[in-house]
C-alpha cells in the first residue's frame, strides 16, 4: 500500500532536510503539505518552495506524487481548490486518512496554521481552511484542520532549541483548561511521537527517550 506523507512547512522544513538518511520514496509514497503561506500579494504558496529546495529536489519522488496547492488563486480559493485534491487523492474519505505526519510547534503552541484561540479551531466541517487573520505574518495561509490532523496514523512533532522548550512542557505536562493547538492534536486511531533536542527538552520532567542522532 502506499504511505501518505504530509508535512508542516514552517520550521521544521529547516529542521527536517539535514538528515542524510534520505529514502526513495519513489514507489511508494505521496507528499502533501499541511499549510501554506502567502509571499506578498496574492497567495504565493512560499512554504512549498521552501520545501522544494530544501526536501523535494533532494529525494527520488516524481513531481506527480506531490500534491501541489494553486499558488495562482486567492487564498480563499487555494483552500478550496486544495481541499477538492484531497478528496480526489482519497475517495470515499471524508476526512483524508494519513499514514504519517509531520509537524513543528510555534513559541505560541500554534501547529499547522491553527492559532490559540482562533476560531479555526472549532472547524469540523472543512478539511482545508482559509486563514487571513493570522496573528503570525503573513496574515493570509491555508492550513489543515484538526479533523485531518487527528485522523493521522502516524503524527510526529519536531521542536528544536531553547526557544521552544518552555511551550514544549506546556504541552506535553501541564493540563489547560483551554489546551494549546499543538496539544489538541490527537489522533483518534493513531499515535502521536515527539523529537526534541536536548535544548527543547530541557525543562521536561517526565522520562525522555534519547538518541544520538538528534
Amino acid at each position: 500500500r502506499s504511505s501518505d506523507l504530509k508535512a508542516d512547512p514552517g520550521a521544521t522544513s529547516h529542521e527536517m532536510h539535514k538528515t542524510d538518511a534520505i529514502p526513495d520514496l519513489s514507489q511508494n509514497a505521496r507528499f502533501t503539505l499541511i499549510m501554506d503561506r502567502s509571499s506578498g500579494g496574492a497567495f504565493g504558496g512560499a512554504s512549498f518552495m521552501i520545501w522544494k529546495a530544501q526536501l523535494f529536489s533532494k529525494i527520488a519522488i516524481p513531481e506527480k506524487q506531490v500534491l501541489t496547492i494553486n499558488d495562482s488563486l486567492t487564498v480563499e480559493e487555494a483552500a478550496a481548490d486544495y481541499s477538492k485534491k484531497l478528496k480526489e487523492e482519497f475517495p470515499g474519505q471524508d476526512i483524508p486518512v494519513f499514514d504519517f505526519l509531520i509537524l513543528g510547534v510555534g513559541p505560541d503552541g500554534h501547529t499547522a496554521s491553527l492559532f490559540p484561540d482562533h476560531p479555526l479551531l472549532q472547524e469540523t466541517e472543512k478539511i482545508v481552511a482559509a486563514i487571513s487573520d493570522s496573528p503570525k505574518p503573513p496574515p493570509e495561509r491555508i492550513t489543515m484542520t484538526l479533523p485531518v490532523l487527528n485522523a493521522a496514523r502516524t503524527v510526529v512533532f519536531v521542536a528544536v532549541g531553547e526557544g521552544k522548550a518552555s511551550i514544549v512542557k506546556r504541552i506535553l505536562e501541564t493540563e489547560e483548561e483551554n489546551p494549546l493547538p499543538a496539544a489538541l492534536v490527537q489522533p483518534r486511531h493513531g499515535k502521536v511521537h515527539w523529537f526534541l533536542d536536548e535544548a527543547a527538552a530541557k525543562e521536561l520532567t517526565g522520562p525522555v527517550e534519547k538518541h544520538s542522532v538528534l
